[in-house]
């Protein structure tokens, strides 16, 4: 078995009971289609999907129904042909529990795909744009859980090592295990796809020991591949090992640190079903329109992975695995430590539904009101990004929100690790969440309050200006008043002065008129008489 050579430890962390027997036990199994489809626009991180269809259209198989919101976004595909028979508000599988806008596909059943050009190996020739461009169009995110987009991933260059995530850590799922036990040489073609696009010197693909069928596969699939561009490391079975930032440190020995990404230490981490969705999306020119779904737990009859088409009612799932057993109690999107209840299974699978999870009634045996904090510390001992999660409790419960800060609630990555080992029981995950939740909406509140303080200031600003605008304006008319008064004045008065002296100059005329009138009559009476 080839390895890297060493490997780091992680800080903290649990030993679980596994429970990945009750899944692994068949191959991967396709589900018959359903009748209708629900399909939302929100299933990735980021701004939501702008539809581009309406009720009553026609669509086709892999055809979008949503193009990305903005960059950090994803497309979403319709999973059959058929007709759009709604586009409403409908519950979505979230922790929030809200609803949001989703598409309603009357599925035809005819199975009509949308016209498709593979691209294969031809993306050797392909830029690396023009590859994130085809990843962004086939709406592809992070299959592990977080639904980043992928493509956004990417955008960094001449990455040293890519990371292939196939450690799978927490109880119960199987989904990555099984994908690459029966699909190990597409994974590698997936991962070799990325290799190209970031321009990466090496991928290791990290799988935890207690995989062993899947380590033989890869391993089986990396020497057919003959390149030397992969590696396996085998890391110990510690839950969370499979974290990002986790799966990092134990490979290279190097922290992420604090507000920065991974691509600044020269890695970059991948999924291992996000290779394969890369994979199809390149050599079949197939977009995300499905996924591999553990659904397990002792609540449900025949535990096993199946291929599901996104939108897919959960109810079929559960109903294509024997149905539930008389002693279900709770059902729950992801593993028992990070996922979520359901409050329904008439809600449709998402692009984030790696797992189902049923459970019985003896399964759940925590208390409806916890015990208090004894300090115990056994909490700070666990936590795999060293926090102190008492002091965190302390100020949630609290709602300190400022020592909260101080404390670095945001670095938490809620991997319940502290949780499961509190002898008082005690929920630490969901204060933590009530608390980060709460920080962002006064967050989100005082941005909304600045914006607000901003445009008042603003309007405040063009009232001043406008005023002064009018005033100047009244200022300069009345100088142009005051300056047309004078020259009238002005030119009154010359006027004035003109009109005397013209009128002196006529009376002196007039006089001097007759003055000469009178000697000349005068002249000519001394003549006679002379």
């Amino acid at each position: 078995m080839k390895q890297t050579d060493s490997i780091s430890t992680l800080d903290g962390g649990l030993t679980l009971v596994a429970h990945k027997h009750l899944s692994t036990g068949s191959a991967i199994s396709s589900m018959e289609q359903s009748k209708q489809y629900i399909v939302p626009l929100q299933q990735h991180i980021g701004v939501i999907s702008q539809a581009l269809v309406k009720k009553g259209d026609r669509v086709l198989k892999g055809q979008m129904l949503a193009k990305p919101g903005n960059l950090i976004s994803a497309a979403v595909h319709s999973p059959v042909s058929g007709i759009v028979c709604d586009v409403k508000q409908h519950d979505i599988p979230h922790i929030s529990g809200n609803s949001d806008l989703c598409i309603f596909i009357e599925n035809d059943f005819k199975d009509e795909w949308i016209e498709r050009h593979p691209l294969a190996d031809d993306y050797n020739q392909t830029s690396s744009s023009d590859m994130r461009k085809l990843i962004r169009d086939a709406g592809i995110v992070g299959l592990g859980g977080a639904t980043f987009p992928a493509s956004v991933k990417q955008t960094e260059m001449n990455i040293e090592t890519l990371i292939l995530n196939a450690v799978e850590c927490e109880p119960y799922i199987t989904c990555d295990d099984v994908l690459m036990r029966e699909h190990a040489k597409d994974v590698l073609s997936g991962a070799d796809i990325i290799g190209h696009i970031i321009k990466a010197r090496q991928c290791i693909i990290a799988i935890e020991e207690n995989k062993p069928e899947a380590i033989k596969a890869i391993q089986l699939a990396i020497d057919n591949d003959g390149t030397g561009f992969f590696k396996i490391q085998v890391i110990p079975t510690i839950y969370p090992s499979g974290g990002e930032k986790q799966l990092i440190q134990i490979i290279t020995g190097q922290e992420v640190p604090k507000g920065r990404y991974p691509a600044e230490l020269g890695v970059l981490c991948h999924n291992v079903a996000t290779a394969y969705a890369i994979y199809r999306a390149v050599y079949l020119d197939e977009p995300l329109i499905s996924r591999i779904t553990t659904v397990t737990g002792h609540g449900v009859k025949q535990p096993q992975n199946i291929e599901v088409l996104i939108g897919t009612p959960m109810r079929s799932c559960i109903e294509h695995c024997g149905g539930y057993t008389e002693n279900s109690e709770e059902l729950i999107m992801g593993g028992p430590m990070m996922g979520f209840s359901l409050k329904s299974d008439s809600l449709p699978v998402v692009k984030a539904t790696n797992c189902l999870l049923v459970t019985a009634k003896e399964e759940n045996p925590y208390q409806q009101k916890h015990l208090p904090c004894i300090r115990c510390g056994k909490c700070v001992e666990v936590c795999p990004v060293r926090l102190l999660p008492q002091q965190l409790y302390w100020y949630a419960s609290s709602k300190n929100i400022d020592r909260l800060i101080e404390h670095n609630i945001f670095d938490c990555i809620e991997c319940g690790c502290c949780a499961y080992v509190c002898p008082s029981e005690i929920p630490l995950v969901q204060y933590y969440r009530y608390a980060k939740t709460t920080i962002w909406q006064q967050e989100r509140e005082r941005k909304s309050s600045d914006i607000s303080r901003q445009r008042h200031e603003s309007h405040q600003l063009r009232l001043e200006k406008q005023k002064q605008e009018r005033e100047e304006k009244l200022r300069k008319k009345r100088e142009l008043l005051k300056n047309k008064s004078d020259d009238n004045a002005a030119g009154t008065k010359g006027s004035d002065k003109n009109n005397k002296q013209t009128t002196i100059a006529e009376a002196v005329a007039r006089a001097q008129a007759k003055k000469a009138e009178r000697n000349k009559v005068n002249n000519n009476e001394d003549k006679e008489t002379g």
